[in-house]
Parts: structure tokens; sequence; C-alpha cells
């Protein structure tokens, strides 16, 4: 096979215009994805990069054709996507295997489903799994199989089809770092030396380095509603190291971009926060996730303030990890979030160098005065003679801002910062809250 030639321009296989996304819900509509436009074109790998929530997945399956946008339209060669369009594979996270068939079998479903002859559908097969290294597993059930092995079988299943868009929803992310970094790699390889049948990828992550080492073009999503922010074009030739300084640089300019606050809303560092009432969406995130960070960007070699991508490798974070944490310290007031950098505010200093004791009560104080829900909570409480009140008292108030899922999110995560300021207490089992002793 010939070595893969550089993206075409003009060559477009896919086009996404205007593509709206609502879910409906008791008190309104849900809006998940606001005019989102995308072109793919041949020989190129596009990521789609941003947190979770942030709605990548819903646009990687309106693109397949497995659920249909509220407005706008998607058109795959031409041809209007309003369902499964032969051309179009996916690739999921969690390998999706039918436990009860082999590899060739799992891997035959689709030409299955062609109605193609018996022996064109083993050749195929056979050359497919032969591409991806699963030679000599034909006859093993998943139940046999490393994560890694399992995956193999998915992208061998994608491309059995001889698909022209290959769709991958975070297909590295159920496995571990070593495993992961192999089938990358090999997966470049395969791609690089076009011994792959498809004209284009489609990558869903929330991992940056992974998005930099893979793709040609990086389309980095907000959140709240997903929409795309920003598009950055990856020369770098491959394979791709990742300690190259323009490797880093890149890494670093897309953490710049994550943590710049979203064009169109007012400029104040914590509007985003404090302007939104009990209705704020609240992370879940651990104390010792916080005092983690804290302590580890008030200590050398950072002294205070911490470059996010450096924070992220020291700590072995992704950014579905880091950055709850770190936006909730901001939400908090003990950390500024900006330009791809960490901060420790004055508080967030105090903090570091506090004893246990004093640590609560600092915490207890900004969580009452910059979480509008926290306060809310303690103040129902202390109102009512009995110091008591249902959890679905709260719910029912949050659902009036967010879907039942993120309400529940959001009391759970207000729940696990109340008990470590001790500023009131949640009996799961009775499903209420309750002043502190």
């Amino acid at each position: 096979m010939n070595a893969r030639l550089s993206p075409a321009p003009d060559d477009s296989l896919l086009d996404v215009c205007g593509v709206r996304k609502t879910f409906p819900r008791e008190s309104g509509e849900l809006l998940v994805l606001d005019d989102v436009n995308l072109r793919v074109t041949e020989g190129e790998i596009v990521g789609l990069l941003g947190r979770s929530g942030s709605g990548k997945s819903t646009l990687l399956r309106i693109i397949a054709g497995l659920t249909a946008a509220t407005s706008g339209t998607v058109s795959f060669a031409g041809m209007p996507v309003d369902r499964p369009m032969p051309g179009i594979s996916m690739v999921f996270q969690s390998f999706a295997l039918f436990p009860w068939l082999t590899v060739r079998e799992n891997v035959e479903l689709g030409l299955q489903a062609q109605g193609l002859p018996r022996d064109e559908i083993q050749r195929r097969s056979d050359a497919a799994i032969e591409l991806i290294g699963l030679a000599g597993f034909e006859g093993a059930y998943p139940r046999e199989l490393s994560g890694g092995m399992r995956q193999r079988v998915g992208v061998a299943r994608a491309l059995v089809v001889h698909p022209r868009i290959l769709l991958m929803d975070e297909p590295f992310s159920a496995l571990d770092v070593l495993t992961a970094e192999t089938l990358r790699t090999d997966f470049l390889e395969l791609w690089g030396e076009g011994q792959l049948s498809i004209g284009a990828v489609i990558l869903v992550t929330h991992n940056i380095e992974e998005a930099v080492q893979m793709c040609d073009r990086i389309c980095v999503f907000g959140t709240n509603p997903g929409r795309i922010l920003s598009t950055l074009a990856i020369s770098l030739p491959r394979p791709r190291d990742r300690q190259d300084p323009m490797f880093r640089a890149l890494v670093e300019r897309i953490y710049v971009e994550m943590t710049a606050r979203d064009r169109g809303v007012p400029s104040a560092r914590h509007d985003r926060f404090a302007g939104s009432g009990i209705g704020t969406i609240l992370p879940r995130v651990s104390s010792n996730a916080l005092s983690g960070l804290i302590e580890t960007v008030a200590a050398p070699p950072f002294g205070g303030r911490a470059d996010m991508p450096e924070i992220a490798r020291t700590l072995q974070f992704e950014i579905d990890d880091l950055f709850p944490v770190a936006e909730t310290l901001q939400m908090l007031r003990f950390a500024e979030v900006e330009g791809g950098d960490i901060r420790l505010t004055e508080a967030g200093l105090a903090f570091a160098g506090a004893s246990l004791e004093e640590r609560k009560t600092l915490f207890e104080r900004h969580l009452l005065n910059f979480v509008p829900l926290a306060a809310h909570i303690r103040r129902v409480l202390e109102e009512r003679a009995s110091h008591r009140a249902p959890k679905s008292r709260f719910l029912d108030e949050l659902e009036d801002y967010m879907s039942p899922d993120a309400a529940e999110q959001t009391i759970r995560a207000v729940v696990s910062l109340g008990r470590y300021a001790e500023a009131f207490e949640y009996d799961d089992e009775l499903g209420s809250f309750e002043l502190a002793s």
C-alpha cells in the first residue's frame, strides 16, 4: 500500500452544518449542542477534544446516524445522514463485543448484515484480523482476551466493512496506559503506511496529549452547551515525540484555550460561578483532591503558581481529573485558573500552610460565601425548628435549572464539600440534610 498523502482541503467527506441538539426535561429543553459546524476531508484525522459533558459523543452519534439532530444538517459524501450509513463505522469506548461470539464471529457481524457471500466474508475478516494483530485468536471468546485485544476486535469489526469514515469514541480511555499507547502507535503506523481503507477518522477524546499525538486537526469543545470554541491544525510530522518542544507548545496552547473564559460571557473572574445562584452544576470532586492540588501547587518547584500541563503530568491527571478540581478551587476562591496556569490566591496559600482545624474553618467560610447552594442549604436548616430538610426539597429546586442527573450530581458534590467543611451533615439512608452537631 502507498504511504498516506496529506489531507486535501477541498476533498470533503463529511459536512456538519449548524447542528443543534436538545433533550426534553420537565422544566424545559436541555441544550446539549449548539451551532456546531465541521468539515472533514479525505486523508485527515480530526479530534473532538473536550471535557465530559461537552457533547462530543452526542455529536459522534449524530454523525453516525444513531440519533437525530434537533436542527441543522449532516451530509456524508453529499448524502444526508438520517440513519446509519454504509461507509461510516464506529469504534466504542466499551468494546461492545458479543460475549457468546468468537473473535471471528464478532468481526464478521457487519459483513453478514450486508448479505455478502461466505467466501468474501471469510476473506475480509481474515484480512482485518491479520491487519489489526489478532491472527491466531480467531476462535477465542472476549472473556479470554485482555482489554487491549478486545479493543482490537472492535477496531477490526469497524474496518472490515471498508468504511470511508471511522468514528472513534474515546477508544483508548478504558485501557491501561501502556496498552493504550501500544494500540495508538499501531493504529498510527497502519494509517501512515496507507494500510487502512478508510478515508478519514474522527476521534473523540478528553486526553490532550492523545489528540496532539494522533490528529491533523483538533476541535476544542466548550460546555453548557457543547460547541466548538476553536480549531487547531497540527502539522508536526509523524511519529510525534511527546518531549519535542513543538509538541509541548501545542499541548500548552490547548490548555490555554480550554481554561480561557468562554466567548461571550462576562469577563469578571468569578461570574461563571457566583452569578448563577444555586443553579450552578457542581463537579463532584473529593476533598482529598482539592487539598492535594493546593499542596502540590504551593510546594516547590511551583511555589504557588503552576503550568497546568506540568501539573497534569506530575499528578498523572487527564483533563476530566484536573479541570473539575481546579475549577472548584477557583469557585471557592482558593485559586485562579487562566491562560493555562493555576495560581493560588492568598486564601489558597493560607490553606496550604494551615493546620487541619484551621483548614476546615477556612474551607467552611469560603464554601458558605462562594457556593450559593451550600449557603442555601445551611440557611434552610437553620430556619427550620428540626434543623432537618429532605434531599428531595433541594433536588426539586435544582431541576428548575438542570437535568435530573445533573441535579443528583450537584447534590452529591455539595454533600461532599459540606461534610468536609462540617457545614452540615447528610444521612444517605434517610436522604436528608441536618445541621452539623
